[in-house]
């Protein structure tokens, strides 16, 4: 009997939603109970809940899964939380996979929803528990400022080509300065208040500096990873931090045919281009392990962005090392850091609404030299010989 339960499948979009409804029975056979399409909006939400109340007639566990879709699925999480709902959300990999073992290759919301209800049922997968809403507004500032540095360079390029043009109007060159110079203003203003959000909460910066003890990581790229990853809340071990960061190595290669490896860039960009820079730094300050790296990837292929593209994964699963063994970086020790199955988490933004737990960890291994961090089998590593 423990095995019965309900499970509802949701595929999130923009505006709206597809739900589905399924049950599993003591054979373990899952039964499509009903689907409906409803609204992103509160109104949607309620809709929903009133539906899933109607047809769950049974007093059984009911439990929910959706995919983490940006920031789409955050309001309906968030209505399912505060409703003590079961809600799983899964990276939108995991559900990928999930429905290429069952064969399907068709891609609809329907087909999405159905499966994410089947896969809730049949798997007993971890309960989803949100962080503080700082850290939502924490990623909206850096976000902010990414879209601002963006707008930035595009007016300087154009500044650019307006002074070499054979006509050239001041008025415009003078209008574009004045921009530029305006949003230099507004870039400062929101790295104050990034700064100033991470360093008012004692827990979070505690964490924050392990990440910036690398020297070449800024207090605004752990920032960036902090938020885009949600204090790395979603991931179970590191290949799918990869994955989700899109630094994931696609092969190809078929009997005789040896194509190129490459990044699948199928993940958070946003992560991607804040590890572009401090990549290039930890080299430049030949920081172990990550100088050794690009110099052996660079003397095998040549290429000094695939080295590049090699540090800034690194980085990234050293990063997430650092911050679940709460250590500082030392690029010439192996430290050991255990952490009991009991102890209680430290939440983040502490006193600051809802919050939540910290993955516990056993033993986490901090990578010395060249080795790299993981506590997994070798083929969750990255091989640079892949690149």
């Amino acid at each position: 009997m423990k095995n019965l339960r309900y499970s509802i499948g949701i595929d999130v979009s923009k505006h709206d939603f597809k739900a589905c409804l399924s049950v599993i029975n003591e054979e373990l056979k899952v039964t499509i109970k009903g689907s409906k399409s409803f609204t992103n909006t509160n109104k949607g939400f309620n809709e929903f809940y009133i539906w899933v109340t109607k047809l769950a007639k049974e007093p059984l566990p009911l439990f929910y899964t959706m995919e983490a879709t940006g920031i789409y699925h955050e309001g309906l999480a968030w209505f399912l939380f505060e409703k003590e709902s079961a809600l799983c959300v899964i990276l939108p990999n995991k559900a990928k996979r999930y429905m290429q073992s069952l064969g399907i290759r068709s891609k609809t919301d329907s087909i999405d929803a159905q499966g994410l209800s089947r896969m809730g049922a049949e798997q007993h997968l971890p309960l989803w528990q949100p962080l503080s809403k700082n850290l939502y507004k924490l990623r909206s500032l850096t976000r902010h400022l990414e879209s601002l540095q963006g707008t930035k360079t595009a007016l300087k390029n154009q500044l650019e080509a307006v002074s070499y043009a054979m006509y050239t109007l001041k008025s415009v060159e003078k209008s574009l300065k004045s921009t530029i110079k305006t949003i230099d203003k507004q870039i400062n203003l929101i790295k104050q208040e990034i700064i100033k959000m991470m360093e008012e909460d004692a827990v979070l910066s505690i964490k924050a500096k392990c990440l910036t003890s690398i020297k070449g990581v800024s207090s605004l790229t752990a920032a960036v990873l902090i938020a885009e990853t949600n204090g790395f809340e979603l991931f179970e071990n590191q290949r799918q931090l990869t994955s989700y960061a899109g630094y994931d190595v696609v092969e190809n290669q078929s009997g005789t045919h040896r194509g190129k490896s490459r990044i699948s860039k199928k993940g958070n960009s946003h992560i991607r281009r804040a590890m572009h820079m401090p990549a290039f730094n930890v080299v430049k300050y030949k920081v172990k392990p990550f100088e050794m790296l690009y110099q052996r990837v660079y003397d095998r292929t040549k290429c000094k962005m695939k080295a590049y593209v090699a540090v800034q994964r690194k980085l990234l699963i050293m990063a997430y090392t650092l911050w679940n063994a709460e250590t500082m970086f030392d690029p010439d020790y192996r430290i050991l850091k255990e952490t009991s199955g009991n102890q209680e988490s430290k939440p983040l933004f502490s006193g600051s609404g809802p919050q939540g737990t910290e993955k516990k960890t056993a033993t986490v291994n901090v990578a010395a030299l060249d080795e790299l961090p993981c506590n997994l089998s070798p083929e969750a590593l990255f091989s640079v010989d892949q690149i």
